[in-house]
């Protein structure tokens, strides 16, 4: 880490250093406010835009340790998301959440400091999967949060893979928070076999939630009453968004969630899952990105909120 550090720190900017189990991660901060990143996963952990709280939810039992995901910020799922449909003994999510990432570089740009890392095809994700990948994941910290995955196929084969950046958004309180942009969209549920439904008004979390909303770009508003304000979503080259809450009974099963903690957080996730999987030729790369914001907002909208 020292010598990562050396090489690639920006003093005052940016440094690597031991986090979490001695796990190393880039630290960054700014202007802008601050953030985290770990190498294992290429996995953000905080985002602090200057005055505001802290964006992202991380639970306090989560595990830093090799083999296992972060439970919480944000996870990178590919080249599958949930269970892999032909091997029930495959990771949940994927392989790369859990797996070191190579800093690829560290730099100052006019929005902020820009945090580059990648991971490719080895033994062990050929274990799982049989596609050659280079598979780079660039976030920006700065007044908004930019994420950009950036998968090219460095094989003689085409290939399938689903993608996902798993955003645990922290709100005060999932009972009075609620999405906006979802209206009239198309969504599979889940929690009850995939089956096919219509969104009418807003999103409102009051119970288990696993819902993906198909064939939608739209920007998504993440209201919380009680910190008073919007985290926005902003998609590019994503065709699915996935809204997930484990509610009581399922967070009870997560040994790495806190008691409670639950009511923390919301994930809406910028993907490409099930009929808006990626395929890619030989040389052929794609591109998706995920653009978060936070706006404060006053009284009146709290109170619309919470009416």
């Amino acid at each position: 880490m020292a010598e990562l550090d050396r090489q690639l720190g920006i003093a005052g900017v940016a440094r690597v250093s031991a986090g979490n189990s001695g796990l190393a991660r880039v630290q960054v901060q700014g202007a802008f406010g601050e953030g985290e990143m770990y190498l294992h996963g290429a996995h953000v952990t905080s985002w602090k835009p200057a005055g505001n709280d802290e964006a992202l939810f991380v639970s306090s039992k989560s595990r830093w340790e090799e083999g296992q995901a972060i439970r919480g910020g944000i996870p990178i799922c590919f080249p599958w998301f949930r269970a892999k449909s032909d091997d029930e003994r495959a990771p949940a999510h994927g392989f790369v959440r859990t797996k070191t990432w190579h800093i690829e570089s560290i730099a100052e740009n006019e929005n902020g400091v820009a945090v580059t890392m990648f991971t490719q095809s080895d033994e062990h994700t050929r274990k799982w999967w049989p596609a050659e990948f280079r598979l780079v994941h660039c976030v920006t910290f700065g007044s908004e949060l930019r994420l950009e995955l950036i998968c090219r196929n460095t094989g003689t084969t085409p290939f399938r893979f689903e993608e996902a950046l798993h955003t645990y958004n922290r709100i005060a309180d999932i009972g009075n928070a609620r999405l906006l942009g979802l209206d009239g969209v198309t969504y599979l549920d889940n929690t009850e076999s995939n089956k096919e439904k219509t969104q009418r008004g807003d999103v409102i979390i009051t119970s288990a939630t696993d819902s993906a909303y198909c064939n939608t770009q739209n920007n998504v508003d993440l209201l919380d009453a009680d910190k008073k304000r919007r985290i926005r979503l902003r998609k590019e080259h994503s065709l699915s968004t996935v809204v997930w809450n484990p509610w009581n009974e399922a967070a009870a099963r997560l040994h790495d969630l806190g008691d409670g903690e639950w009511k923390q957080f919301l994930c809406v996730e910028a993907s490409n899952m099930l009929d808006a999987a990626i395929h890619l030729a030989p040389g052929q790369e794609h591109r998706m990105a995920a653009v978060l914001t936070v706006e404060r907002f006053g009284d009146s909208i709290k109170e619309a909120i919470t009416r």
